[in-house]
């Protein structure tokens, strides 16, 4: 029951949550930066749903296009981490031997690093945007998707179906993308949802430390930063981002534990 539980559940904060990310391409119900001094720190109300900022901005509209930077960052770490991830992880679990040795250690010695801490350096040297904040993340997320794939392949290259496929005179090219890949998908997807909301989580740390989404562009880091002299005048200006990053990172995480769950029992 809990690990359905965790599936719906998951899967329907996400689903709220790509909603929220469509709708805010075409409708937001005020301008994103239009600065009003005269209407700030307003609390939630018909015409402001959940308040304004202290420049007299929209909160709510703040809120959905924070949804875009979120899962531009989330999914743009992912796809970096899980392309040289495949690349690392087939390798090194497929072939074996000094590659293995060679490239996990590799592995090792980012994972050495905290991976804060390398965000922190790369932003810090280049430009803060949003472009040198995806390549950090995902330079993060590259150990726990070649970890995942190489173990994925250790444990499918000896196995009577991949041994039957070289019988057959397969090149490694088909075994590995046709027989031993496909069957590493599941974790993948695990590994991948985890990841989108560490991603997340970190631009939003580096955002409330000025060094991540630069304004006026919203995240919901920079909104958490600019909320907090307000906590006790305006508290909906920190509740806010504050509930959208938790209910954000709940929801891939429970979503993650919940496919984890059900290849388990599949298995």
């Amino acid at each position: 029951m809990l690990k359905k539980f965790n599936l719906v559940t998951g899967g329907a904060i996400v689903l709220f949550l790509i909603l929220v990310f469509i709708v805010s391409f075409f409708y937001v119900p005020h301008n994103v930066n239009q600065m009003n001094i005269e209407n700030r720190l307003i609390a939630p109300n018909h015409n402001y749903l959940l308040g304004t900022d202290n420049f007299g901005r929209d909160v709510l509209s703040r809120i959905m296009k924070g949804t875009q930077t979120a899962f531009i960052v989330g999914g743009g770490s992912v796809i970096i981490g899980l392309l040289f991830g495949i690349l690392i992880g087939t390798t090194a679990g497929y072939f074996g031997g000094w590659m293995d040795e060679l490239l996990m250690r590799m592995i090792d010695a980012l994972l050495a690093f905290p991976g804060i801490l390398l965000a922190l350096i790369l932003v810090t040297i280049f430009q803060p945007n949003i472009e040198v904040t995806v390549i950090a993340i995902g330079i993060m997320t590259i150990p726990s998707f070649s970890r995942v794939i190489r173990s994925g392949f250790i444990k499918c290259r000896q196995m009577d179906f991949v041994r039957a496929a070289r019988n057959f005179g397969s090149s490694h090219l088909r075994i590995i993308f046709h027989h031993i890949l496909p069957n590493t998908v599941s974790s993948i997807i695990v590994t991948a949802s985890l990841s989108f909301s560490t991603a997340i989580l970190v631009e939003a740390a580096l955002s409330y430390l000025g060094l991540g989404i630069q304004p006026p562009d919203p995240s919901w880091g920079r909104m958490l930063n600019e909320a907090q002299g307000f906590a006790k005048l305006a508290p909906w200006y920190t509740l806010a981002p504050g509930f959208m990053l938790t209910l954000t990172i709940l929801g891939f995480n429970l979503l993650g534990d919940g496919i984890r769950d059900l290849h388990d029992f599949s298995e």
